[in-house]
């Protein structure tokens, strides 16, 4: 059996290259992990995948919970056997669902102030000590996740890299409410590492699965310093950063980034959840020292549209993105595509760019709602943020 490592190897200003291994193969950081959300990255087969050169993917929790169920997924002996997938796969908590999609019709900020049975209500969700008890916005079933529970879910589906469950915090929580909220994920992580451990850290399949632990606090500078201290204290296989300002406010991230990273670790790997919408914002996180990082975004992109085009430039010793577009989004439903036989970025090496498929052509597939673009473009916008993990490890190591 093959127990999960981390080495550490070159720096470079706050910059990091390393490498983790794992049951289904070695990860060098930093790296971008595409989502795969049910078991599979949206357009793609596995055999694109491997294409992009992706070491590592996601798969969620909560939506293979809800479908198509552990039962099917155990009965195929994991997600891993599923999907086809035979390379590392990290699984969250589920905790992030729970709260996202609970929240999806709720508008009022005042919401999360404090109330005073330490309980919050969502259109579809509430929250206690003990877990979640949620509505499937599937079916309008109702389930309950508690920590353990979200660890034998996660034991079932098989990651290599398992999420201790947490309560995924808003940047408007008052301190209060954070305060509340973080007591109960450090609750919560406690019970997941006891749960595992009871468990041998090992999926029903007989194979090791390395925990992470997530830090939240809100922007409440203090908090998220003691969450820090509480998930290192736990000695979690990892550490995660989780919220609602990871990786969807960018400014805050490196911002609560900063606040922290004398307190982190050397050796453990540095996991930002949720990151990676704009290559530019890969750049920022590598370069406040994180590790690892995905995001929907370049499969959510490209299937609407966006494509990412532009490269990655050092300048005097430091990395920056350069692209003639804004944030590096190429819309390709523009009329400017319509003669344009240029590839979306020249010089690119995914498989879209390689065999010569045009602006002027995706932009007819995609006007046209033509199936085959989704693929295409999906394959470019993940291979591109692999590449930019990739091209940011050779500066570091350079």
């Amino acid at each position: 059996m093959t127990k999960f490592s981390f080495s550490l190897g070159k720096t470079k200003k706050h910059a990091r290259a390393g490498n983790f291994v794992t049951e289904h193969g070695e990860v060098q950081t930093p790296i971008f992990m595409p989502v795969g959300t049910l078991a599979t990255v949206k357009a793609l087969d596995t055999q694109d995948i491997q294409a992009t050169k992706a070491q590592i993917i996601l798969a969620n929790t909560y939506h293979l919970y809800l479908t198509p169920g552990m039962e099917v997924v155990e009965k195929a002996g994991g997600v891993h056997p599923f999907m086809g997938w035979d390379k590392p796969m990290l699984t969250d908590s589920g905790g992030f669902q729970v709260f996202s999609l609970g929240l999806q019709k709720e508008t009022s900020k005042t919401h999360w102030k404090s109330l005073e049975n330490d309980e919050i209500h969502t259109p579809s969700s509430k929250i206690s000590d003990e877990g979640v008890a949620f509505t499937s916005h599937r079916d309008g079933s109702k389930h309950f996740f508690s920590p353990e529970k979200s660890i034998e879910i996660q034991r079932s589906i098989g990651a290599d890299i398992i999420m201790a469950f947490d309560e995924c915090t808003p940047d408007q929580a008052d301190e209060a409410y954070t305060r509340s909220a973080l007591d109960r994920t450090h609750r919560w992580a406690k019970q997941c590492k006891e749960y595992w451990e009871s468990q041998q850290r090992l999926s029903k399949y007989g194979k090791y699965q390395a925990l992470f632990g997530i830090v939240q606090g809100a922007m409440h500078p203090e908090l998220r310093k003691e969450s820090l201290q509480v998930i290192k204290n736990l000695d979690f296989d990892g550490i995660a950063f989780g919220g609602e300002t990871v990786g969807y406010n960018m400014a805050g991230t490196v911002e609560l980034m900063n606040w922290v990273r004398d307190m982190l670790p050397e050796d453990k790997p540095r996991y930002a959840m949720g990151l990676g919408r704009d290559p530019q914002n890969l750049i920022d996180a590598v370069m406040a020292g994180y590790d690892m990082f995905d995001c929907v975004a370049p499969t959510r992109f490209a299937r609407n549209g966006t494509l990412y085009s532009g490269k990655l430039e050092i300048e005097k010793d430091t990395p920056t993105f350069v692209s003639e577009f804004p944030k590096g989004r190429l819309q390709i439903g523009n009329q400017q595509f319509t003669l344009d036989q240029q590839v979306i970025q020249p010089g690119c090496d995914c498989f879209t760019c390689q065999k010569g498929y045009s602006r002027s052509y995706l932009r007819h597939l995609f006007k046209t709602d033509e199936l085959t673009y989704f693929r295409l473009s999906s394959i470019h916008n993940v291979r591109f943020m692999v590449r930019l993990s990739e091209e940011l490890r050779e500066w570091v190591t350079s």
